[in-house]
This record gives structure tokens, C-alpha cells and sequence, in this order.
């Protein structure tokens, strides 16, 4: 009997105690740790999302769960170019597209473009052609290749092959537009804003821009509220007439249900994401090298069913692009379809061969790892909101559109109507910082007596030819008709390298396997396309290094 009423107490005591730690729980959920006042309280307060499990995953991309690599360990050097000084660096996590973007993606961007600025009208003409990729890429004085140039980024039999012939300029444009089409169709699929105004409702003058939503909602859509507050969940976030602070009733970034932007991988993400080495991990430790984002140190597969295949297009010898007919090495002579090969240990397919894709970096040589092991990029330009004189953001409106002539003659929009204006930041803004002290950061711990080819120091260089990096300065003019003309430049030049040259990584159709190793790097004029450089988005993760289901217990 007493062990009965024993067993009976400690129970009640263990239910009570788990009684108790979930109403402390609840009440860490409910209740400010900070003063004690309510969270979310139906008579005002401060609101949060306290229930906000994790970012999404967006369309297209895959989880990349961060880590450490040795960066720009290549097995072969032939070419002695020295830019791949092993590196030892971190990546935090991030996600990648599966694939390359396609044809049919970059499509529905054109299509997109001509429907909101038509290029029939003047004023937004350049828009929709700056963003056109450059078909003529295909051609060549002694080959055929005129059926690409006609039917290859429109043709549905091209539909789902990498695009390419797009510059480093024109791949962070479409990245922009991804990230607002995404992030608008979130809202409304939430039922914070009209359904279907995304399709009837918009023009030149009411676009959706996500940074413009988040730092001043009621100018999006050129400030109709009928499509902002048009949604059947829009009353949850208060009416207008609760507050008069508009901050109430917009989704914010502390509500968590926007996306972060999509952008180009840096570098380090991309050589990352290639190499897969999430494959030859047993604990603590990589088992072995990689050299491909495939195991093993050859192209073709050892599997018993695929025994031979090829495991990537690329070109496997002088005048052989795909193999001999009937038994094709890699199925492909030009580009192939995405997915025509098995994806790496992350699940990211033609992380090698296919196209080389852009990254964001600014291509140097060496890679600063005494100043920075972690997330490493070059290429920061810190921008700030440009503000009106009545202290409200400054929107790009629809004949306040800025163009710039790039080096090879192509005319693009700075920013499109709806986006908030940027500028440089000043000194003020960086004043008495340590981390920064500058809007251009492109050519950080590149001015010292090192990158002189005579170890000057960088501003007493006697002659801009002494500088290490002296690259060709082109440039165009517009004559009194408003033609563009170019202009050479006869300057004795000493380097290709530039702040205007961007990375591309990877092996394409056209490269032979040496290139297919991810940590090689190369870099090509940023405003300028070929027939073998495409590129994938990516998107940075915040809050957890892993997954829901990846995490355990550390208590």
C-alpha cells in the first residue's frame, strides 16, 4: 500500500514539474523576458512572430549546409597562373539552385519585362533590350552555328538547357526580379495583398519591389492600398485606422515571412557547393580529396549499369564534343539539359561541365585570407536609401529611370520604377568604424606596395602604367544624333584585371576536363557574354548553421 502512494506522489510530482516547465516555456513564448508584459497581446504591445520555425526553402534551390573547406586546393597547375593559393575558409549555410537557370526561366524575366515596360514606348525601350542575352555569342567565323543563334534561348526544344549569353551585369538583374516575384507571390498566397494584382493590376508605375515594401509599404504599387491592404488575411495585421504608424499594418521583416534576396553565389559558396565534400565526411573529418563534384579522381562512371558514361559535358578532345554517334560519351555537344547527369552530395546538378557559371567576386589573384577566413568575398560596394528632402525614401519612378552606356555599347537601367534610389555611403556613415570606412570595397588590401609591379606605394605611383593592375579603359560616346560610338584605348596596358572582371567557375561544353576541378577560376569583363558561361542563384540562410531535423540536443 505504501509503495502504491509513493508511486502516486511521485508521479503527480513529475506530471506537475512537466506541468510547470511547459507553462515556463509558454510564458518565455508569451511574455517579454525583458519587462514581463505580454507578447502579441490582443490590446497592443510589442508583436512578434513567436512561432516562426525556419526560412523556407525557395523555389528552384536546394539547402547547402555550411562548413569548412580548404579553398582553391586544385590536383593540377598546368596553366601556372598561381591564383589558386590553398585557403583554409567557412561558409555559413546557404541554399543554391538545383540547376543552372534555363531558357524558360530567363524567358518568363523577358516576358515579365515586356509586359510592365513595353519596348515599344521610348522611355523603356533600353530596359527590356539591356536585359535581352546576347544570341550573336554562338557564331563563329569558320563554324556553323547560325541555328543557335535563332532558335537557342527561345526554341521550347531548348527550353529547360542553361541559358547563356548573358553578362555578370544582366545574371544580378534577373537575380533583383527573382527575388521580388518570389517574395510578392508569398504575400499573396498569405492573403496580405490582392490576389492576382500581380497579373491585372500592374504597369510601370505599381510594381512590387520587396526592399521598397519593407522600408516604405504604402509607396508599393505607386501607392495603391487596394492592392497592399487587398488581401483576405490583411485585417489580422490591424486596419489602417488602429495605428498611425504604417508599420503596424504591412508584413515587416521581423514577421519573417519574406524571403532574403536571391543573388549570385560568391566564390567561396560556389566552390563550396561543387565540391560536395558532405559525401567523404566520417565525423570530424573529410575522408580523402575530392577533385570533381563527383568521388573519385576520373570523369567517366564506374557504376555497373552506367559503366563508361561520361559523368559531365565537356569536351573530351580536339573535335570531339559529344562522342561517336550511336555510343555518345556525354549525350551532348553543345549545352545539355539540366538534370542529364547525376547532382552532386548537396543535390546540385552540372556543378561541373555544362556551362561555367558567374559568381559575384571581383577576380584577384590571391585570395586574403590573413584579413578574412569567413564567408570570404571582394566585390562590397555599400550603398545607403537615398532620402527626399522631407525625409522619406527616394522611389525610382517611371521617367526618373537612369541608364548606363557599358564599355561594349549596351545601354541598361541602374535601378527599374519601384525600386528605392541607393547611394554611396559617406564618411560620416563610416566614421570612427573599424570594419568598414568606405563605400568601394573592391580594392581592399589592394593598394600596398605589393600590387605595385615596382613597390610603390599605390597613390604615389609615378605612371598608372607601374600599377599592377593597369587594364584597358574602354569606353563609348554619343554623338549629337545619339549614336553610341566606341572608343579604344591606345594606352601601353600591363593587366587584363580589373574592378569590372568577375569570376566564372566551373568547366563548360567547350573546356576540357582540367577545368571541371571547382576550385579553377577565371574571370571575364562583367558587362560582357559567350556561349559557355550561364549561372544558378543562390540565397543566404538566416538563423540555424542546419535543418530542423539535422539538429541535436547540446544540453
Amino acid at each position: 500500500m505504501r509503495t502504491n502512494v509513493a508511486f502516486k506522489t511521485l508521479l503527480t510530482i513529475a506530471i506537475g514539474a512537466s506541468l510547470f516547465s511547459c507553462n515556463k516555456s509558454n510564458n518565455y513564448k508569451n511574455n517579454s523576458r525583458a519587462t514581463g508584459w505580454d507578447i502579441n497581446s490582443k490590446d497592443g504591445g510589442f508583436q512578434y512572430n513567436t512561432d516562426y520555425k525556419e526560412q523556407e526553402t525557395g523555389p528552384g534551390l536546394v539547402f547547402v549546409e555550411g562548413g569548412t573547406f580548404t579553398m582553391g586546393r586544385v590536383q593540377d597547375d598546368v596553366m601556372h597562373d598561381w591564383n589558386n593559393t590553398p585557403t583554409q575558409q567557412h561558409i555559413q549555410s546557404f541554399y543554391m539552385d538545383e540547376t543552372e537557370v534555363t531558357n524558360m526561366m530567363y524567358m518568363e524575366y523577358l516576358d515579365w519585362l515586356k509586359n510592365v515596360f513595353p519596348p515599344s514606348q521610348e522611355n523603356y525601350r533600353n530596359i527590356y533590350n539591356g536585359a535581352v542575352p546576347d544570341t550573336l555569342v554562338w557564331r563563329n567565323r569558320l563554324g556553323f552555328n547560325e541555328t543557335m543563334v535563332n532558335n537557342y534561348l527561345r526554341h521550347p526544344a531548348y527550353a529547360n538547357y542553361p541559358v547563356v549569353g548573358v553578362s555578370w551585369i544582366q545574371a544580378a538583374e534577373f537575380s533583383k526580379w527573382r527575388t521580388n516575384r518570389v517574395n510578392e507571390l508569398m504575400l499573396e498566397d498569405k492573403g496580405y495583398i490582392k490576389e492576382g494584382a500581380r497579373y491585372n493590376d500592374i504597369d510601370a508605375a505599381t510594381t512590387f519591389d520587396t526592399e521598397t515594401y519593407l522600408n516604405a509599404p504604402s509607396k508599393v504599387y505607386g501607392g495603391n492600398d487596394e492592392i497592399t491592404r487587398g488581401g483576405k488575411n490583411a485585417d489580422k495585421l490591424g486596419t489602417a485606422s488602429d495605428s498611425a504608424e504604417a508599420k503596424n499594418i504591412y508584413i515587416q521583416r521581423k514577421d519573417g515571412v519574406l524571403l532574403p534576396e536571391y543573388r549570385l553565389p560568391t566564390e567561396a559558396e560556389w566552390e563550396y557547393a561543387a565540391l560536395g565534400l558532405v559525401g567523404i565526411r566520417s565525423y570530424n573529418v573529410y575522408r580523402g580529396r575530392k577533385k570533381y563534384p563527383w568521388d573519385g579522381q576520373y570523369t567517366r562512371s564506374g557504376d555497373v549499369k552506367r559503366q563508361g558514361d561520361q559523368l559531365a559535358n565537356f569536351k573530351q578532345g580536339a573535335g570531339d564534343y559529344g562522342g561517336i554517334a550511336g555510343w555518345s560519351d556525354d549525350g551532348a555537344d553543345i549545352t545539355a539539359e539540366v538534370k542529364s547527369y547525376q547532382a552532386n552530395d548537396f543535390g546540385l546538378y552540372d556543378m561541373a561541365g555544362n556551362v561555367s557559371e558567374w559568381v559575384a567576386d571581383v577576380y584577384r589573384p590571391i585570395v586574403d585570407d590573413e584579413f578574412n577566413d569567413f564567408n570570404y568575398y571582394r566585390g562590397n560596394v555599400y550603398t545607403k536609401n537615398e532620402i527626399n528632402d522631407d525625409g522619406t525614401v527616394k522611389i525610382v519612378a517611371p521617367d526618373g529611370v537612369v541608364y548606363d552606356t557599358l564599355s561594349n555599347g549596351k545601354i541598361v537601367a541602374r535601378a527599374l520604377p519601384g525600386e528605392i534610389a541607393q547611394t554611396p555611403i559617406t564618411e560620416m556613415d563610416s566614421y570612427l568604424r573599424t570594419n568598414f570606412d568606405k563605400s568601394d570595397n573592391r580594392d581592399f588590401r589592394d593598394g600596398d606596395k605589393s600590387s605595385s609591379r615596382y613597390y610603390e606605394p599605390f597613390n604615389e605611383i609615378s605612371s598608372p602604367s607601374k600599377r599592377m593592375y593597369n587594364s584597358p579603359q574602354f569606353a563609348t560616346s554619343t554623338d549629337s544624333l545619339g549614336n553610341v560610338k566606341p572608343e579604344n584605348d591606345k594606352t601601353k596596358r600591363t593587366s587584363l584585371v580589373s574592378d569590372e572582371v568577375r569570376v566564372y567557375k566551373g568547366g563548360s561544353w567547350r573546356d576540357r576536363a582540367y577545368w571541371l576541378d571547382p576550385a579553377q577560376r577565371r574571370y571575364f569583363p562583367q558587362d560582357m557574354a559567350t556561349d559557355y558561361i550561364g549561372f544558378r542563384n543562390a540565397m543566404s540562410r538566416v538563423g540555424s548553421k542546419s535543418k530542423n531535423e539535422n539538429k541535436t540536443a547540446r544540453n
